[in-house]
């Protein structure tokens, strides 16, 4: 039986593309006991404001050899400034209502003990209930894997029984094609190419932004523009 999997770090409200690379799977697993990046996705993100775009960043710290699943969060002040943000630059988008009970509930009404958690709740909510994803969440730390880097990937696609392993644009460069030939998984690398412009306030347009931008700017067509647009190109 095929089944298509995909592998990604845990990323703080990501942008569109990575809900696309969710939807192209059968099952998604969070990779996120392998190290934390420094100024990366993995705890900030942009939002469309005025002239340009601003960052929302989740404080975790100085500390680099850690994991992603091991970054605590210890001081909450951010918050409350994210959800002041959110208010400020998409309270009076056209869809803000439909995202406000959920956005008040992730700043107002939590704690948030670590990125992970933090991360991976927003990420499997967003697919789910706004998105209507139906692809199956999994964490790469429920899987018994040893290897490093590549090798390590392999045997965590090998463990979830994956047949097609799809791939960010960014590991071009690096994965090694022949690799995953030899264990009989199809490698694909997902598109980001020809993404529709959707009504976003503050122009000029910018597509690198949270997905919370699409769902407060076009409510139930979302979906739509992080993938059903492809649909009207066949």
């Amino acid at each position: 039986m095929s089944r298509t999997v995909a592998v990604l770090q845990s990323n703080y409200l990501p942008w569109k593309g990575y809900f696309d690379i969710i939807r192209d799977a059968d099952l998604f697993i969070f990779y996120d006991d392998v190290q934390f990046t420094k100024n990366d996705w993995r705890n900030r993100n942009k939002v469309k404001v005025p002239g340009g775009t601003a960052w929302i960043t989740v404080p975790v710290g100085q500390a680099l050899n850690r994991r992603i699943c091991d970054v605590q969060i210890s001081d909450h002040r951010w918050q409350s400034k994210h959800w002041k943000t959110c208010q400020q630059y998409y309270g009076r988008a056209p869809y803000f209502g439909l995202c406000e009970d959920f956005l008040r509930d992730v700043y107002l009404e939590r704690r948030w003990r670590s990125l992970s958690e933090l991360n991976q709740h927003l990420i499997v909510t967003i697919a789910r209930d706004f998105l209507h994803v139906t692809t199956e969440f999994l964490d790469s730390r429920q899987y018994a894997v040893t290897g490093r880097r590549l090798e390590r990937l392999l045997e965590l696609l090998r463990a979830a029984g994956a047949t097609r392993y799809v791939s960010g644009p960014a590991a071009y460069d690096y994965i090694d094609p022949d690799r995953f030939a030899a264990a009989g998984i199809e490698l694909v690398f997902k598109s980001y190419d020809g993404y529709p412009e959707y009504p976003q306030r503050f122009p000029p347009f910018e597509h690198s932004v949270s997905i919370v931008d699409v769902l407060c700017n076009t409510g139930p067509d979302s979906a739509f523009y992080v993938w059903g647009w492809r649909d009207q190109m066949r």
